[in-house]
């Protein structure tokens, strides 16, 4: 497929997925949810892909959800169809946001206003990296429009409830500095640098050895909400899978020998917030 309303973008093990209609606010319409369940399952699939960076273009917008002049063409209309979605057999309304089996880290750079459906994929990442001047809300309140791509449920694991209710509920818009404070940023960057210091974070997560980190972002992704016992029964599972692998005799190696990454000079990334004496 060649992509005409986003970007997909591949430096090294690191993939940037950008939603490309700044003349439209990076608001999504048919041709681009289709897009998007494509670039989203290259990345899923390509082994050699590690992090996936999601941003938009322009300043003024990361994205502002769907694309209403496209009217009733995005969302499922027949019999047929609303079952199916009922069932959770469609990918999304606004791409395939209900995926829930990424297990690889994501990252969202948000240049600018995330609205509705944007806020909704703004969540969907494991880290959002807010620029100075983007806000955040439920704005297809009011319209009438529901919540049809996780908000209703990722936004209260970030946020908590009470707070999830309160953006929900209303529709407020918020602001990047008041984002990072109830928890929905984790970061607030200067205007223009939100993909900049994504990119550093992406890499130094592709340096990290893989499979014990992506086996417990999936021990996390599948244990939330679930009793404890439940929960611990995945971690284990997820465990055990990782465990065994090359890279763990590597890290005790490593460990061992004291070959501590930090203490290389030509070490390419460093421990965030490591203190030393």
């Amino acid at each position: 497929m060649a992509f005409t309303q986003i970007d997909y973008e591949t430096h090294g093990p690191i993939r940037v997925i950008r939603f490309n209609r700044p003349d439209k606010r990076n608001c999504i319409g048919p041709t681009t949810h289709l897009e998007l369940v494509e670039a989203w399952t290259r990345f899923r699939d390509d082994q050699s892909a590690l992090v996936a960076i999601i941003t938009g273009a322009g300043d003024k917008a990361f994205c502002t959800g769907g694309d209403l002049e496209a009217g009733f063409d995005l969302v499922p209309s027949t019999a047929d169809e609303i079952a199916a979605h009922d069932r959770g057999e469609r990918p999304g309304i606004l791409g395939p946001s209900r995926w829930t089996d990424i297990y690889k880290p994501v990252i969202a750079a948000v240049n600018g206003a995330a609205y509705a459906g944007g806020l909704e994929w703004a969540c969907f990442a494991d880290m959002r990296i807010a620029e100075e001047h983007a806000s955040f809300g439920v704005t297809c309140r009011r319209w009438n429009i529901g919540l049809a791509d996780g908000g209703s449920q990722r936004l209260p694991r970030i946020v908590g409830l009470g707070r999830a209710m309160e953006l929900i509920l209303t529709g407020k818009v918020i602001s990047a500095s008041e984002a990072l404070t109830i928890g929905l940023a984790n970061e607030v960057v200067p205007k223009g640098r939100s993909l900049e210091r994504a990119m550093e974070l992406a890499k130094f997560l592709c340096a990290l050895p893989q499979p014990a980190m992506c086996a417990d972002k999936e021990a996390a992704i599948r244990g939330y909400g679930q009793p404890l016992a439940e929960g611990l029964r995945i971690e284990a599972e997820c465990f055990n899978r990782s465990i065994h692998q090359p890279e763990t005799r590597e890290g005790l190696r490593r460990f061992l020998e004291r070959d501590h990454p930090d203490r290389r000079s030509d070490a390419p990334t460093k421990t965030p917030g490591l203190i030393r004496d």
